[in-house]
């Protein structure tokens, strides 16, 4: 949807507030996202552990993709979930097929036991494009995410900007920065994750749809959406590990913490 569209449906909207969050995200910057991503996001340190132990570039993005696509409706916090993962796939190697490698996962995890069934029909829909995915066809994925977020909705015969697609593009993305060893931000035209935490933030600015409006304020501060995620995602929780991380590895922490009480 265009900034165009966005004015001529009028969504009310408070100013001030914006204009506050607009001047903390520019200073923050993709180099600030990049940190909290890196050093703060516990699921990071996860991914660095199972691609040490496994060995295998092309199986870890793999397997991190289909894991991002099984990454709801968690019987733990996020953080959790993705620390088993990487301990239970470091232990157990996935084989020759992903899906049949889950359906003995799932069944025993301690954090994602909801809908078993419903998750392991969604990996074997995208268990071909999964073996597919050679190390060529991930550095051209990587350096097109856009296009990766395309072929991964259309193999799910999902909406590209679903909630479940945009993750995996974000995971799929620290992924490839620890196998191939270099960092591309995301693009542009790749939308925030729409969760409740995001809903409930947005309804403090505007009644706008926060799809629309993360993505008409990425392109007024120049940070693309999922960064902007990964910036409010220690705001609106309440990891205390991760509150500890940011205010040690962040320089600009306070004014990251800032947008908790705009």
């Amino acid at each position: 949807m265009t900034l165009d569209r966005f004015i001529k449906i009028g969504y009310k909207e408070d100013e001030a507030r914006i204009g506050r969050l607009k001047e903390i995200l520019r200073d923050l910057g993709v180099e600030c996202a990049r940190i909290i991503e890196e050093k703060v996001d516990l699921q990071f340190p996860a991914l660095e552990y199972l691609h040490g132990n496994l060995n295998d570039d092309e199986t870890f993005i793999r397997l991190v993709i289909a894991n991002a696509l099984v990454s709801y409706q968690l019987t733990a916090t996020g953080e959790e979930w993705w620390r088993e993962f990487s301990e239970y796939f470091s232990r157990n190697p996935a084989g020759d097929s992903i899906k049949d490698a889950y359906a003995k996962f799932l069944p025993n995890s301690r954090t994602n036991r909801r809908f078993i069934q419903g998750k392991l029909k969604r990996l074997e829909r995208i268990e071909p494009f999964l073996q597919e995915l050679k190390l060529r066809e991930i550095e051209h994925y990587y350096m097109n995410m856009s296009e990766f977020r395309n072929a991964l909705a259309e193999a799910l015969g999902a909406k590209k900007n679903t909630k479940t697609v945009v993750f995996a593009v974000k995971m799929f993305g620290y992924a490839c920065r620890i196998a191939l060893g270099r960092f591309i931000p995301y693009p542009m035209d790749v939308e925030i994750p729409d969760d409740v935490r995001i809903n409930a933030y947005t309804k403090r600015f505007t009644d706008a749809p926060p799809v629309v409006f993360w993505s008409r304020i990425a392109g007024e501060v120049a940070i693309p959406p999922l960064h902007i995620d990964s910036i409010l995602w220690p705001v609106l929780g309440k990891h205390r590990a991760v509150m500890e991380r940011l205010k040690k590895h962040c320089p600009k922490a306070q004014l990251v913490l800032e947008l908790r009480e705009i």
